[in-house]
């Protein structure tokens, strides 16, 4: 039996090993048999555990951070060291740079809800320990938790004590909307400067994103802006799109105002400027491109339709395919699995079409043209290799990142100095901040298959393997029919049918 490593006895550790190691269940009553107003008790009861479980999860959080010190990092004039926009960060004082990434790879999510889960527990042991006692007794639940959260994190301590002690003796009985109202206006009563502070930070995490959208085709554009400059973004596009509308556009209002936000960005009406290329990947099989199967295919990761594919494509020339001007075009061979076997381009694929085998010019050889490339001596790996990488993976290939590829670092696997080939596969996408990662901190295992397969492994032990986009899993054995889960429970003539 692994030994967990910590205070107490062999037996003790022994014990609390054998617990994290059994089957989770949630204790449960037969539904079927409760009366309604049981149904309802039980409700008021699982949400009173949802609370006390969010409590323990700070608790956890907090445990592990206090197992991350900051001196396990790069030591300042050390090579590595953060410094300026890459300085630790000051609201997690002391702790390892590196927290919030192995805590992401722990829970298997993004890095930012890592880090909001991170500066949330904090806040609640140094600024919010009463919010923290109510939600650990089931008083109170995590939305209004974590209102109180948003408001009083960038706060003065003494000043979110004096909040919290006001509100907390209502929060329950608010709305999460007023909670959030109530501690504000507090907290301009006592000290504007600190909601002055509090919209200062936020404006520091601002960013621009895009994010896919349930309608096929489609992705969702957001920025983070402060809330006077918003509005008067969403007037002007608003009003834009009014005046198109009074034209006679018989289009619907909010296609009107997408596409007058569009226009904004792109502004296509200023020739005089330098134009911005976009080169964009596009990704389907031959079976999608010919419109013989629907599959859906990806432009830049984000997916789309066969028929949007078919529709982008007949801008480039139909499947006489060209580059657009200024652009370009990569193509990506597979096998029948998805492994990458090559890339090349338009122009490339045509010369050798048209050179064939130069070692067998004059006949239809089945010699191949096209293979993964070639390994090389140097460090920085060539241009192939980078397109081969940066095609195969398409974004940053540590688990839970999706960060763009235009962005990433082609990182040797096996490092470089370490004797690692620079070799494709031995070279994957990495982003800035997860390149560093894996070059300073201490304790972690990366591992790369030949197919591009990556395994990483954190300092608490936990294993995640994320495998390249177009690559399909290997086929499973087929397990044990599923159990019988007996009748349904009687329907009463009140449910709400299916979706509830």
């Amino acid at each position: 039996m692994r030994e967990v490593a910590g205070p107490g006895s062999l037996i003790e550790r022994a014990l609390v090993d054998a617990v994290l190691h059994r089957p989770v269940r949630l204790p449960r009553l037969p539904v079927s048999l409760l009366t309604r107003e049981q149904k309802a008790a039980e409700l008021e009861r699982v949400q009173a555990l949802k609370a006390m479980a969010a409590a323990y999860e700070a608790e956890l959080v907090l445990g592990l951070a206090d197992d991350s010190p900051a001196d396990d990092d790069p030591a300042p004039g050390a090579p590595g060291v953060r410094t300026g926009s890459w300085a630790p960060d000051p609201e997690l004082p002391g702790v390892s740079e590196f927290f919030t990434a192995e805590l992401a790879v722990v829970l298997n999510v993004g890095r930012g809800t890592a880090s909001h889960l991170a500066h949330r527990a904090w806040t609640y042991r140094s600024h919010l320990p009463g919010t923290w006692a109510a939600l650990a007794a089931g008083r109170l639940d995590e939305a209004r938790a974590k209102a109180l959260v948003d408001v009083l994190e960038h706060t003065d301590l003494a000043l979110a004590r004096r909040v919290e002690a006001a509100v907390l003796p209502e929060a329950a009985s608010l709305t999460v909307g007023k909670l959030k109202k109530r501690a504000l206006e507090l907290l301009l009563e006592l000290d504007a400067a600190a909601v002055d502070e509090r919209r200062a930070q936020a404006e520091r995490h601002a960013d621009v994103r895009i994010h896919p959208s349930p309608r096929d085709g489609m992705a969702t554009l957001t920025a983070e802006l402060p809330t006077d400059v918003a509005a008067a973004c969403e007037a002007v596009v608003d009003e834009l799109a009014r005046m198109l509308k009074a034209d006679g556009d018989e289009r619907p209002i909010g296609q009107l105002r997408t596409l007058v936000l569009a226009d904004l960005l792109q502004r296509p009406w200023e020739t005089g400027r330098p134009p911005v290329t976009a080169h964009l990947q596009v990704i389907a099989t031959l079976a999608a491109l010919t419109g013989r199967r629907g599959e859906a295919g990806a432009v830049n990761g984000l997916p789309i339709t066969a028929a949007h594919l078919r529709e982008l494509l007949q801008q480039l020339d139909a499947l006489g395919v060209r580059a657009p001007e200024g652009g370009s075009v990569t193509l990506a061979l597979v096998d029948d699995d998805g492994t990458l076997r090559a890339t090349t381009t338009l122009n490339r694929l045509r010369r050798l079409a048209r050179t064939g085998c130069p070692d067998h010019p004059d006949t239809d050889c089945d010699c191949a043209l096209l293979d993964r490339p070639d390994a090389t001596d140097a460090y920085t790996p060539s241009a192939p290799q980078q397109a081969f990488v940066h095609t195969r993976d398409r974004t940053c290939r540590f688990p839970t990142c999706g960060q763009r590829v235009g962005w990433a670092d082609t990182d040797h696997v096996v490092p470089h100095a370490a004797g690692g080939a620079t070799d494709c596969a031995n070279l994957c996408c990495l982003c800035r901040s997860h390149h560093r990662l894996k070059t300073f901190a201490t304790g972690w295992r990366f591992h790369m298959s030949a197919d591009g397969t990556l395994t990483v492994t954190t300092r608490s032990g936990i294993t995640r393997t994320t495998r390249p986009p177009g690559l399909r899993p290997p086929p499973t054995e087929p397990g044990p029919p599923p159990a019988d889960p007996g009748p349904p429970s009687p329907a009463h003539p009140d449910d709400d049918p299916p979706p509830f």
